[in-house]
């Protein structure tokens, strides 16, 4: 079996604006994304999706497309897709840079190699550790009152765990976060996502001004640039410390390890791929630390990986700290681009029980969605 051709679909859908994230890097009120179908020569057609939130990924639908006509297809064209691990080093040595894009591509590769198999990604990854992934609910950084009323509606559909944004103005960012605590009671697990926005100064006080609130963890409290900075605030805080956007490859894992500088990684299949996801994974058991599975805002095919990814890796550790496999469902978007909704609800994420991804495509709603 060869690639016989790569194909684009960039879609644009549009996000609740009830409930559209707004943090330290701005607001994500819709999400351009690209579709990729790797056509075999014997009809066997891998999913995957690239993630071109600009704000977020530096990536959009243009640079995407591009790259994977003009520098990928022709590196993976002819070749096997079931041999990941060489394409994925080809494509690394191809072009730098794109993990986004690149993940796409791989996410479509791993779709072929589980249809060829005749098993679901997560048997193919070593079978599940779990028989379902815990979720959590993200609070937009609004203002506080809105925060709260988004807080109990979460609550209502059934989440048990809230991360809220902070990392914007430390005041308001302590007014949320009381607000929405008050809201939801004692019994509702609370986190903050700082995307970076805090200075470790800021980050130090802020943190310890909301010790009361009971959070399990802080996510990305400074910027990712030195990862010296988010170990100062490790050690001078009592809660987990999550590493986000300061963790992108296994070398960034490696060395927040070396620095000790969080007590879990956020691990995004958007972000270079399940490869790179199961690497990084990897490296955080050795360590002796734990990871979940970061978000940005993935459509269903995406959204698919995130759950295998999830289901069948033993160094993610969804239950102390639930995922953000939250792109899907009734939460965020108006509607997805799947044949067949995912086995997804409030808190709770199951994987497809079919070959691969296990999802297929509505063909109407793509077409509804398309941007070309």
């Amino acid at each position: 079996m060869k690639i016989s051709h790569i194909e684009t679909i960039p879609v644009r859908v549009l996000i609740n604006q009830q409930l559209a994230i707004q943090g330290s890097r701005g607001s994500h009120t819709e999400s351009p994304f690209v579709l990729v179908r790797v056509h075999t020569d014997e009809g066997v057609i891998g999913l995957g999706e690239v993630s071109c939130t600009p704000i977020w990924s530096g990536e959009d639908q243009t640079t995407a497309v591009h790259c994977i006509t003009a520098y990928l297809a022709p590196l993976l064209i002819g070749e096997d897709p079931t041999a990941i691990e060489r394409l994925t080093l080809r494509m690394h040595r191809g072009i730098a840079g794109r993990p986004f894009t690149k993940a796409g591509v791989e996410i479509a590769l791993w779709d072929v190699l589980g249809k060829i198999a005749g098993l679901p990604l997560y048997r193919l990854f070593g079978g599940p550790v779990r028989d379902a992934v815990p979720t959590k609910f993200s609070i937009s950084g609004r203002e506080p009152d809105q925060a709260a009323q988004i807080a109990v509606w979460a609550v209502e559909q059934g989440f048990r765990t809230l991360k809220i944004k902070v990392g914007i103005e430390p005041e308001q960012d302590i007014a949320r976060v009381r607000a929405v605590r008050a809201a939801v009671g004692p019994d509702i697990r609370l986190a903050i996502d700082a995307n970076g926005g805090w200075s470790p100064r800021t980050a130090i006080q802020t943190i310890r001004r909301l010790a009361d609130h009971d959070l399990i963890f802080a996510e990305q409290p400074v910027a990712p640039f030195d990862v010296a900075w988010m170990a100062e605030v490790r050690r001078q805080v009592e809660i987990p410390i999550m590493a986000d956007e300061s963790v992108a490859a296994p070398q960034d894992a490696m060395a927040l390890v070396r620095a000790s500088a969080a007590d879990v990684l956020s691990v995004y299949v958007g972000k270079g791929g399940l490869g790179v996801a199961r690497k990084i994974a990897a490296i955080a058991e050795a360590a002796g630390i734990v990871c979940t599975v970061g978000s940005n805002l993935e459509l269903g095919i995406g959204s698919a990986a995130m759950i295998h990814l999830a289901l069948a890796t033993p160094a993610i550790d969804a239950e102390a700290f639930p995922c953000d496999i939250i792109g899907i469902g009734p939460f965020f978007y108006e509607s997805d681009i799947l044949a067949e909704p995912l086995p997804v609800q409030a808190g709770i994420a199951r994987a497809p029980s079919r070959p691969g991804l296990g999802v297929a495509l509505d063909e109407r709603k793509v077409e509804r969605y398309r941007t070309d």
